[in-house]
C-alpha cells in the first residue's frame, strides 16, 4: 500500500519540467557486493537549471530493511501532507541491519548522496541532514564524520557522545526530543546540547512535554524546520 501511495504522489506532482520525473522515485546502487535500494524525492518545482537544496534522511530501527521504500514513511508522510513546505530534493538511504548503527553505513549514505548529486542539480552549499531515533544518532555521527558537508542538521530523539559533539561546534543544529520518550531518554539530547555549547558551539533544543518516542511527528509536521534549514548555507 505504501508503494502504491507513493507512486500516486509521484504521478500527481509531475509539473512543468515533465522531462524530469518528480515525486518519490525508486533508485538503486551497487556498493561492494551489495545491491542497495533507496529513494530520492524530487519536488514538483524542481528545475534542472537551478541548484536545489537537498536533505538526507536517516531512518530509525522500525524502517530498516532492503525493500527500498519503508524508510520514506515518516518524513515522506510529512512531505505528502504539505508538499509546498518542502522544496527540497530528499535522499532516503535505508539502513538494512536493525542492530547496526548508521556510522557503519557512512559509505552508503555518501554513495546515495553522491549518486543524487550526479543525477540532479543539487545545491552543494545547502545540504542538510536529519534522522529519527537510530537515524537521530546517525545524524550526529555522520555529520561529525563530514562536518564540512552539511549546512545544518536536525537530529530527532537521537543520542551521541561528547567526542561527536566537539566535532560539530560550527554546524547549525536544531535538536528535537520528547520528554516522555521511554526508548531514548530526552537527557541524551540534553547532554549533546550541553556538550556542543561547552565546546563553543550553539544548539537549538526543543523538548516536547508529554511526547514519547515519536517526536518526529511534531518536528516534521508542526515546526518550521524546512524554512529553518533554508536559512543556513555553507
Amino acid at each position: 500500500m505504501l508503494g502504491l501511495s507513493l507512486a500516486l504522489v509521484t504521478a500527481a506532482v509531475v509539473g512543468r519540467h515533465a522531462d524530469v520525473p518528480k515525486g518519490f522515485l525508486a533508485k538503486s546502487l551497487k556498493l561492494g557486493d551489495r545491491d542497495i535500494r533507496y529513494v530520492v524525492y524530487v519536488p514538483p518545482n524542481y528545475d534542472a537549471a537551478k541548484p536545489t537544496p537537498t536533505i538526507v534522511f536517516l531512518n530509525g530501527m522500525g524502517e530498516c530493511g532492503s525493500d527500498g521504500w519503508r524508510q520514506t514513511y515518516h518524513l515522506g508522510g510529512a512531505i505528502m501532507l504539505n508538499v509546498s513546505k518542502w522544496p527540497f530534493i530528499v535522499v532516503f538511504p535505508q539502513k538494512q541491519d536493525t542492530n547496526g548503527l548508521w556510522e557503519a553505513e557512512d559509505d552508503l549514505v555518501m554513495a546515495a548522496l553522491g549518486a543524487t548529486r550526479r543525477e540532479y542539480n543539487v545545491d552543494a552549499s545547502r545540504l542538510y541532514l536529519t534522522g529519527i531515533s537510530q537515524g537521530g544518532h546517525g545524524t550526529w555521527a555522520i555529520a561529525a564524520n563530514h562536518p564540512d558537508v552539511f549546512a545544518a542538521i536536525a537530529p530527532i530523539c537521537g543520542w551521541g557522545t561528547e567526542e561527536i559533539a566537539r566535532k560539530l561546534t560550527r554546524v547549525p543544529m536544531w535538536v528535537f526530543h520528547g520528554d516522555a520518550d521511554a526508548t531514548v531518554p530526552a537527557d541524551r539530547s540534553r547532554d549533546m546540547a550541553k556538550w556542543v555549547e561547552a565546546a563553543g558551539g550553539s544548539c537549538r533544543l526543543t523538548v516536547y512535554p508529554g511526547v514519547g518516542h515519536n517526536s518526529w511527528d511534531k518536528a516534521y509536521r508542526e515546526e518550521d524546520l524546512p524554512a529553518w534549514f533554508l536559512q543556513h548555507k555553507r
